[in-house]
């Protein structure tokens, strides 16, 4: 073998390796592959826009998790949403989950408020609580096109100054 054919070889292993590694870390951040210091907790939502498998799961903005699962209930048509959370957070029977945007162009996350039970959920348990998300499209197309948005002729002549 010569040396410009032992020398690509050798940059092809680095080159498998530095894919297989990738795909590893890609696999790892999707939520799919979920370690025994997380336990899994159920939740369920009337809208999850912009949450997939692999969201994240935040308390006061910081990731404790992220959806492992996502499903429609084709009998209530709501979305059961699967979290995995890290083992070392505990979280309270009676906390809060919201479907909350990363932004106008971003995706979502789900957001836990806690609250101050004292019992916390065990691994399988649901989070009653939940707010889905907001779809702000279709509140915008309301606030402008809604019936009544121009002041009655009388309202104006009581009060020509308006609130002032």
């Amino acid at each position: 073998m010569s040396r410009a054919g032992f020398f690509e070889t050798i940059v092809g292993v680095i080159v498998i390796g530095v894919a297989a590694g990738f795909l590893a870390f890609a696999y790892g951040v999707s939520g799919r592959g979920i370690d025994r210091d997380h336990y899994r907790l159920g939740a369920v939502f009337g809208r999850v826009d912009g949450v997939t498998v692999g969201s994240e799961v935040r308390i006061a903005g910081v990731k404790i998790g992220s959806v492992a699962a996502n499903k429609l209930d084709p009998k209530t048509y709501e979305a059961n949403v699967e979290l995995a959370i890290d083992g070392n957070v505990a979280i309270p029977q009676d906390s809060i989950a919201k479907v909350v945007s990363d932004g106008i162009l971003g995706g979502a996350h789900i957001a836990i408020e806690p609250g101050g039970a004292e019992e916390m959920l065990q691994q399988g348990d649901r989070i009653t609580i939940t707010q889905g998300s907001v779809d702000l499209l279709s509140l915008a197309v309301q606030a402008f096109t809604a019936p009544g948005g121009k002041p009655k002729k009388e309202a104006v002549e009581a009060d020509p100054l308006g609130d002032l």
